[in-house]
């Protein structure tokens, strides 16, 4: 179990880095593209600047890797990696939305055993430690107890043909509170096929687990953090009495996707 005094402390630097994030919010500031259709912008930057200093005094030992830091292979020799995500969402950031968080976790020996979700506008905390639970604030989350897949809930904009006996829920842009839905039951699964970074994902992941979740890849795979190639293909986040059923669903989808990779 992840001592609970260190996630108060990183509890307490994700709030400031929330805070500061959410003092520039609606306001101006400097916009560009990392690559098409991946939008950063200078709070991102700042926000890391701040995470790292803070949790680096924090843990001097642990490793480092951020989406808006160079990756440095070093990270790969040391047993504890802080990895984060400084704005996870940043699209709905610059657009105004609340769908936004600022996303932490802990990764020892490749599995995450502490993860906090601060989403300001939400004023919504999200926290994990391995072995302690999940919570939202002060409430201690479960999955829901759905186990037939038919009509199951989903965060996404809009469900292919297929796929119309689910059913769509409200999609935050940020992956991180879409995973924390599942951990708190207010979706039943969550299903990427794509190529996805450690990053955005490695915090929900233990909260979703620690709520009782299964997760894997889209194909059914166990996933590992702090890997030389920082990604992994599609994450699969569902009620236990689901996961299966959605597994069998999108596999072949995913299979086909990666192929074209």
């Amino acid at each position: 179990m992840a001592d609970t005094a260190l996630l108060d402390r990183v509890r307490h630097i994700a709030a400031e880095a929330a805070a500061m994030a959410y003092a520039r919010f609606g306001g101006s500031y400097a916009t560009w593209e990392k690559a098409p259709g991946n939008p950063v912008c200078e709070i991102d930057l700042a926000v890391d600047r701040l995470l790292r200093e803070r949790l680096e005094a924090l843990l001097p030992d642990a490793g480092w890797l951020s989406e808006e830091t160079a990756d440095d292979a070093i990270r790969l020799a040391r047993r504890r990696v802080w990895i984060v995500d400084p704005i996870d969402g940043t699209r709905d950031f610059i657009r105004g939305r609340d769908g936004w968080a600022v996303s932490i976790a802990l990764v020892e020996d490749g599995h995450p055993v502490l993860g906090v979700l601060d989403a300001p506008v939400r004023r919504e905390v999200w926290s994990a430690s391995a072995g302690g639970g999940a919570w939202r604030g002060d409430r201690r989350l479960t999955t829901s107890d759905r186990t037939n897949f038919v009509g199951s809930r989903t965060p996404v904009d809009v469900l292919p043909a297929r796929d119309r006996d689910l059913l769509a829920v409200a999609k935050p842009n940020s992956i991180a509170l879409r995973m924390a839905m599942v951990a708190s039951g207010d979706a039943d699964f969550l299903a990427t096929l794509r190529w996805g970074n450690e990053w955005d994902v490695a915090a929900s992941i233990l909260i979703a687990r620690e709520a009782g979740a299964v997760v894997t890849d889209a194909i059914g795979r166990k996933l590992r953090f702090n890997q030389p190639r920082p990604q992994f293909f599609g994450v699969m986040a569902a009620a236990p009495g689901i996961h299966a059923a959605a597994v069998e669903r999108v596999r072949s989808r995913a299979i086909v996707a990666l192929g074209k990779r």
